[in-house]
């Protein structure tokens, strides 16, 4: 049982992982249009959070210490060492420290926030955070329709800071709206998460009101249609592949989806008769055409190169890189504003080309196999909680795994969502599968004598005891 401090430590630590992701909706709004004057500060404003949830998490002995967070701190501290001797003899104090510093946060310094969040939030937490998110879809698709709308260099579609630059083109002279994020690239992990939970509460009776479903439903659909991006469409489509996993290990699951799907069909009646949706659907459509004239093949196998082409990247670029990399944090957007005053990539877009060239390739394949690793084992328990009847771990899973497999971490928006859902997919496979398996159920005077057995048998055993409760991963 926890003490009275302890249990104020806890509340303290969850109320921090909702400041961690209230500000990671909004650090864009701040960036762009609050205080853009601070957008480089800003960009790292999450950073004191997470330090302050290990700090509270190492008091109540809840920060983990496994083999991940063992491996990936001595990747961390060799990749950081070398990346000092590399650049050392090419840049001074400041700017050595400074995009050191960055890459090191970008690689290394919210991972192990991944496990806290898996054993800190309970089964109501995880639920709560469905609410809101669904919730919050639906003003989000607002602002985006709207930006879909507007002009490209309209006060609602600037970028982060005080420059003169746009956000990017979708076609048409529209842009692919951001929402409250500084880039679209938020809005595709939003789509998923949301995604994940309208799954799940079509799945589960009564995890959620219909009033809730509709209109989560309704602005995930508009969502996609204005965003303009392949990739919402593709991270959204992710998500519901779990149904092919939850239809061949949990078919009884799938009973409560027939209810719900009435609500599907009127959601995308109604959209079709916005004309921003219909717009943007064409949009969308003409860019995925687009891009298949140009590679010479279909719709499907170009949304399978862009999703595998980030993977074969890194290994092309292994025999380029020095054996000790470029150094840490020279590839990251960060980085390259520290040494150029401008946000660019120096390196690489993709994000394990940039690992193999900042860190070599020893420590870089090193970091990339403990991504697959965490990757595969969320993926493992996801499966396995499945089997026992769980069927959020897999949305959740299917909704971040690519974001932290391969994500790109420079930019702070990927980093934060990758350790968000994955924390999250961590935090339901570790809640109990009963909320009310811990409380004994009250026992029938009138029962207490069991069948066949005689008085003196009973005055000389008893009543049988009652069964304890099973210890859980969350409380060890």
């Amino acid at each position: 049982m926890q003490s009275a401090t302890e249990q104020r430590s806890f509340i303290q630590i969850k109320r921090l992982i909702w400041l961690y992701f209230f500000l990671l909706i909004f650090e864009g709004t701040f960036r762009k249009w609050i205080l853009p004057q601070y957008s480089d500060v800003l960009l790292v404003i999450r950073d004191p959070v997470v330090l302050a949830i290990y700090a509270l998490a190492l008091k109540e002995k809840v920060f983990p210490r496994n083999g991940y967070v063992l491996s990936l701190g001595i990747i961390a501290i060799l990749s950081w060492l070398v990346a000092l001797i590399v650049l050392e003899p090419y840049l001074s104090l400041k700017p050595l420290i400074l995009v050191t510093g960055f890459g090191f946060r970008s690689n290394f310094l919210h991972l192990p926030l991944i496990f806290v969040i898996g054993r800190v939030l309970d089964r109501e937490d995880i639920k709560k955070l469905g609410w809101w998110i669904l919730v919050g879809l639906i003003p989000m698709c607002v602002l985006l329709a709207v930006q879909f709308n507007a002009a490209p260099d309209s006060f609602i579609n600037r970028t982060a800071g005080l420059g003169e630059s746009q956000q990017i083109t979708a076609g048409g002279g529209k842009i692919r709206p951001p929402g409250t994020f500084s880039f679209v690239s938020g809005v595709i992990l939003t789509a998923a998460l949301a995604a994940a939970y309208l799954l799940y509460g079509a799945l589960t009776r009564g995890v959620y009101r219909n009033w809730l479903l509709f209109g989560g439903g309704f602005a995930l659909v508009v969502t996609i249609g204005v965003s303009g991006s392949r990739s919402v469409l593709l991270a959204v489509l992710v998500v519901l592949s779990s149904l092919l996993a939850i239809i061949v290990f949990r078919p009884s699951a799938m009973t409560q989806f027939g209810r719900n799907l009435l609500i599907v069909v009127v959601v995308l009646l109604l959209a079709l008769r916005l004309p921003v949706f219909k717009e943007g659907v064409q949009i969308l459509s003409d860019r995925f055409t687009d891009v298949a004239e140009a590679e010479e093949g279909s719709i499907a196998g170009g949304l399978l190169v862009r999703l595998f082409s980030g993977f074969t990247e890194g290994f092309m670029l292994l025999n380029r890189a020095p054996i000790g990399g470029y150094g840490l944090g020279i590839g990251t957007n960060g980085g390259a504003k520290f040494l150029t005053g401008r946000t660019l990539f120096l390196l690489t877009e993709g994000e394990w080309g940039r690992i193999v060239l900042e860190s070599g390739p020893i420590l870089g394949l090193a970091y990339l196999a403990w991504r697959t690793m965490l990757t595969i084992k969320l993926g493992l328990l996801s499966f396995r909680k499945l089997k026992q009847g769980e069927i959020l771990p897999i949305m959740l899973y299917c909704a971040g795994f690519i974001a932290l497999l391969n994500g790109q971490f420079g930019q702070p928006t990927n980093l934060g969502f990758a350790v968000f859902i994955c924390g999250l997919c961590l935090a339901a496979a570790n809640a109990k599968t009963s909320p009310e398996s811990d409380v004994p159920a009250p026992v029938d005077p009138r029962r207490r004598r069991m069948a066949r057995r005689s008085r003196y048998a009973e005055g000389l055993h008893g009543s049988p005891a009652t069964r304890l409760p099973s210890d859980d991963f969350v409380d060890r």
